[in-house]
């Protein structure tokens, strides 16, 4: 098995018009030197969940291109507090509907969960966790148009 390895993503542009660039993990395809699945969610890299497949580098203005969809959702946990509470207290309930957690830093959890267990039952599972934690929100990764928030992207539709 190949070895995970990181390449650099770029997440969004500061007010000066720097990339900020996040590196993200990924696991060579086997026989395409181009071709990366994505061991782990990305914490600001918008669009993308755990194993995906993109092509690094792309000639484009995010560097990559999203080649298929793993049917993974991205949830992203922010606290302004100790995230070992909140770690603790969701990251089994998401195990129980089989959700991973790939990141757990300060401040923020990430996890990747298919998209078949449900948009309301992962919905109803944080934000009843989150009741007990005012101080945290969650967002989707890859649910949302990366440049407006609001519009759904709907790649989950197109699933076999």
């Amino acid at each position: 098995m190949s070895q995970s390895q990181q390449v650099p993503i770029i997440a969004g542009y500061n007010d000066n018009g720097d990339a900020i660039v996040e590196q993200v993990e990924v696991n060579p395809v086997s026989g395409n030197t181009d071709q990366f699945r994505l061991a782990k969610s990305p914490a600001f890299v918008k669009g993308l969940a755990a194993d995906d497949l993109i092509r690094y580098p792309a000639d484009n203005k995010a560097g990559y291109e999203l080649l298929e969809h793993s049917g993974n959702l991205s949830v992203r946990v922010f606290s302004k507090h100790d995230i070992s509470e909140l770690d603790q207290a969701l990251t089994p309930e998401m195990e129980l509907i089989d959700g991973k957690c790939d990141v757990c830093s300060p401040g923020l959890l990430i996890y990747s969960i298919h998209v078949s267990i449900g948009f309301k039952r992962i919905e109803e599972l944080i934000s009843s966790v989150l009741k007990r934690f005012p101080d945290s929100i969650w967002y989707y990764g890859n649910v949302y148009d990366p440049d407006d928030g609001q519009t759904p992207l709907n790649w989950w539709q197109n699933l076999n």
